[in-house]
């Protein structure tokens, strides 16, 4: 620990700049994955709150399969399966980048319908049941009605998933993915200086999860007022 300040003076001018440029596809693989995640989770919550039999069985399936399954496995089957499943079809668009936000990407949509559907569930009926008789359709009442009300509900959860998915895109470097993690390791091995390196990426990966992680903060403040 006390060589660390000698290390870097001879080598942050060689390490920060690589690492800070392959941070940014760190955020841009997380950013893209909540999206993602998101838009697919809240679509499987309202499936999963349909009166449909089947659509509720196989909502659930989804959700049941893919938040049971580590992440690691998740990109995995995402990443290797489809080209070999189906061999005859153009790949090259399937890129690394690609598979990593796929992977990442359901995975979260399984953990996001679930507290979704929980943030809805939370909420009385009856609010629904009154926009429905005041000449609103389900989806308006849903959209106008519901989920406002509920993001007050999810937002801490959904912030604390944003907060690690952040994080898990360290698992891409698995699939080749060029991010901040697996840049990291290519550095410590080179250099032959691990601790240092790795210290770095976690002041690195500190210093973009806690921006996020304070404005969160403000919106729930805001949203507390607002009430």
């Amino acid at each position: 620990m006390l060589q660390l300040p000698e290390i870097y003076a001879e080598n942050l001018h060689r390490w920060l700049p690589e690492l800070l440029y392959y941070s940014l596809t760190t955020l841009k693989i997380a950013a893209v994955s909540f999206f993602i995640a998101v838009v697919v989770g809240l679509l499987f919550a309202l499936l999963r709150l349909s009166h449909n039999r089947l659509i509720r069985g196989f909502a659930v399936g989804f959700i049941e399969v893919a938040r049971g399954l580590p992440i690691v496995v998740v990109l995995y089957i995402v990443y290797f399966v489809p080209p070999q499943l189906f061999p005859g079809l153009n790949w090259s668009w399937f890129t690394d980048f690609t598979g990593a936000v796929v992977g990442l990407g359901l995975h979260g949509a399984a953990i996001l319908a679930e507290v979704f559907r929980s943030g809805i569930e939370a909420l009385h009926k009856g609010q629904r049941e009154a926009a429905i008789s005041l000449g609103m359709t389900p989806a308006q009442s849903m959209a106008y009605i519901i989920l406002p009300q509920a993001t007050r509900i999810i937002l801490p959860p959904v912030a604390n998933y944003a907060i690690g998915l952040l994080k898990d895109t360290s698992l891409c470097s698995l699939i080749g993915v060029n991010e901040l993690m697996n840049d990291a390791k290519s550095i410590a091995f080179a250099d032959y200086q691990p601790m240092a390196v790795f210290v770095l990426v976690a002041v690195i990966y500190f210093a973009m999860s806690f921006p996020l992680s304070m404005a969160v903060r403000y919106m729930e403040g805001r949203l507390a007022v607002s009430r």
